[in-house]
């Protein structure tokens, strides 16, 4: 008999489509596309202890097979999301991962004590964000690192922890087991690729931020890779995404070790993008009788 349902932490999908964070906003805007109950499950746009307005424009350019963005965690801040979108989303039947950022250790703590009141389902880390004590390195850079903001996170929150790892590392195993060592429930990976994009004729970053993040395309293959690492690394639940535009990304990451995937960019290019991607998958599914589970790392490596 076909399943598509997975679990993650405790926590039932209906399938393994999951939106990414800052690609999908809160849901409300694709809503209006298609029923968003049709998705595995929603991560929302980052969150802050304080409402932020992000950085200055340019803050998107376009790249080959990808686009580049430095937005800077724009979002209406923790006590709106629980006022407004965190009420709004608990009425669907979609799983809802609130993510959640900050600048210092304190601010990551004071957000996830702020989300024990909220109705989501789980809480994902971003730390890659820059930690303004430790002279902008971002949380997630260094493993130790890697496992005191998690550990920090999860002695304060009721809800199960997924830590979302960068790849701008030196080895994504190690942050990892950082993760897991932490108390992580899960990881997600990757976040964006640190890029630059330049305008020739003026000799400047088209981004007024000068750096941002690279995602789309592209970046799949980086992602698959790092994906099949940390499978072989950690024994908790992956969430695998980067560069997702079709359900057989899903597989590959799949197959790779992800026992679920969050589509981001191609939102912004097609619309109705992870709608197509979980009923495509939910075909092949049908089609060939399968328990989606029994994909979960089965990779056979050449030689």
């Amino acid at each position: 008999m076909s399943n598509l349902k997975v679990n993650i932490a405790g926590v039932d999908f209906k399938n393994p489509v999951i939106t990414a964070s800052g690609t999908f906003g809160f849901g409300k805007e694709y809503d209006r596309f298609y029923n968003i109950e049709e998705l595995g499950g929603i991560c929302t746009k980052g969150l802050t202890i304080k409402p932020r307005l992000g950085n200055p424009p340019p803050r998107i350019a376009e790249s080959y097979g990808g686009m580049l963005n430095s937005v800077g965690l724009q979002n209406p801040g923790v006590e709106h999301y629980l006022e407004t979108d965190d009420k709004d989303l608990a009425k669907r039947d979609v799983v809802v991962i609130a993510n959640i950022a900050g600048s210092t250790l304190e601010d990551y703590i004071a957000i996830a004590e702020k989300m024990n009141e909220a109705q989501a389902d789980m809480v994902e880390l971003n730390i890659s964000c820059p930690n303004v004590k430790a002279g902008g390195m971002a949380f997630g850079v260094l493993p130790q690192n890697v496992e005191k903001v998690t550990a920090a996170v999860k002695k304060v929150c009721n809800k199960p922890v997924i830590t979302k790892l960068s790849p701008n590392v030196a080895c994504i195993a190690d942050n990892a087991r950082g993760a897991e060592a932490g108390g992580a429930d899960a990881i997600s990976l990757i976040n964006t690729l640190s890029g630059m994009a330049v305008n020739y004729k003026t000799r400047r970053p088209i981004l007024f931020n000068n750096n941002g993040g690279m995602s789309g395309p592209a970046v799949k293959p980086v992602a698959l890779k790092m994906v099949w690492d940390c499978y072989n690394a950690v024994k908790i639940p992956i969430i695998g995404l980067g560069g997702i535009t079709k359900y057989t990304d899903v597989l590959e990451f799949m197959i790779c070790g992800a026992r679920a995937v969050q589509v981001g960019t191609h939102n912004f290019t097609e619309p109705c993008g992870a709608r197509d991607i979980a009923r495509d998958l939910a075909k092949y599914v049908e089609e060939n009788d399968m328990d989606i589970n029994d994909l979960v790392g089965t990779l056979i490596l050449n030689g």
